[in-house]
């Protein structure tokens, strides 16, 4: 079995989580088998192959994971629908506008996925969702469909795709907001 072969499925599977779709994971794990091409002349072995490659991945996988967290697709500014806002305004100082509670530190990535317990929070906010939502979501951010894939198996129009996903994906944020702590409870 090739390197390409053994190692293919779990770099993609350590991309994911740090980019937001597998099309962008699939362009990164591309991106770190190029660097390890250009790359291999200067391996010095002080670590293994393996540790090497994967440590390039992650490298690519974070700075592509945080310059795709920074843009925003022009049709998403769409998906709220009006007396729907997308943040709670509760989050929001009434005489600045900014920031009510900032953000808590979380636990890195590799923490929270190592226990379980966000993923499990994930899939159990997932099947509370409405079915309409609950098709969107996990197709989409589950099973990797493209929206054109899942507009026609569900038989939507892309607007309301991106509606569906939107909500579903708020009410996700929402319930790992609250489990992590990044946002102090109103009562």
């Amino acid at each position: 079995m090739s390197l390409v072969e053994r190692h293919h499925a779990p770099l993609l599977r350590i991309a994911r989580m740090y980019v937001p779709s597998r099309e962008i994971a699939e362009d990164v794990v591309q991106e770190t088998w190029l660097a390890v091409l250009n790359g291999i002349g200067r391996f010095e072995g002080r670590s293994s192959l393996k540790t090497w490659i994967y440590s390039i991945l992650i490298n690519i996988a974070k700075t592509r994971g945080q310059r795709e967290r920074r843009s925003i697709p022009f049709s998403s500014a769409a998906a709220v629908e009006p007396g729907e806002p997308a943040v709670d305004p509760d989050r929001f100082l009434a005489s600045t506008g900014g920031w009510a509670p900032g953000p808590t530190p979380w636990k890195t990535p590799e923490e929270s996925l190592l226990s379980g317990e966000t993923r499990d929070l994930i899939l159990k906010t997932i099947e509370q969702l409405p079915a309409a939502q609950k098709e969107v979501i996990t197709l989409r951010d589950l099973e990797g469909w493209t929206a054109p894939e899942v507009c026609n198996a569900l038989e939507l129009s892309e607007t309301n795709q991106r509606v569906l996903l939107h909500r579903a994906r708020s009410k996700v944020r929402a319930a790992l907001e609250q489990y992590l702590g990044a946002m102090e409870q109103t009562v």
